[in-house]
């Protein structure tokens, strides 16, 4: 019986994390088990309540630890604006730009051929519900430019075309862009969506 099992246990758990490989897993668990007291029993201590405690919004699909998340149940941001973003990460990258003060709806992924990924396998169904239950004046697409992210983004248009105003986020030229070092996609995006200055 090895006197590491658990440790080298822990260490290939946390290499599968998303931006952790084996080698940043080691170093993350050597500094966990140095810094026991101020940071591994505390982690460990939060993972337990969070494992027991986090839960999916049943209106948006945001990750929280109630059912409806804090986002749906602010009143000043039931202003008629619903942003659609694939997943909770997207969610919570809106939220840290701090410029979006209403509410989301989180698809749980984009339509997929190849994936054999349909409407009823992500959260379109409930979006068209609620565009029909609440009042929703605005319906933004925040979804990513991508061919999957494009084909739901025009699916969901198609649905919701004459029940409420649509619009998608600009793209192109991010600032502090330099243009040699853009792909051609999008300094194509960022000349179609050109404005006057």
């Amino acid at each position: 019986m090895s006197s590491t099992r658990d440790i080298d246990s822990l260490i290939e758990m946390m290499a599968k994390l998303p931006g952790l490989g084996p080698r940043s897993a080691r170093r993350a668990v050597l500094h966990l088990i140095r810094k026991r007291e101020l940071q591994l029993i505390p982690l460990a201590d939060l993972m337990q309540k969070v494992a027991a405690t986090a839960r999916e919004c049943l209106n948006c699909g945001n990750v929280g630890t109630t059912d409806i998340c804090d986002i749906c149940n602010a009143e000043k941001r039931a202003n008629g604006l619903l942003c659609i973003v694939e997943d909770v990460a997207d969610l919570w990258a809106m939220e840290r730009g701090q410029a979006f003060k209403g509410r989301y709806h989180v698809l749980g992924g984009t339509l997929s051929a190849l994936d054999q990924v349909g409407p009823e396998q992500l959260r379109i169904p409930q979006l068209i519900d609620r565009v029909e239950r609440e009042d929703i004046s605005e319906v933004i697409l925040a979804l990513n430019a991508t061919v999957d992210g494009q084909t739901t983004a025009h699916y969901i248009a198609d649905q919701l075309d004459g029940r409420v105003t649509l619009t998608s986020l600009a793209q192109g030229v991010p600032i502090g862009g330099e243009l040699d070092y853009l792909d051609d996609g999008t300094i194509s995006a960022a000349l179609i969506a050109r404005k006057a200055i």
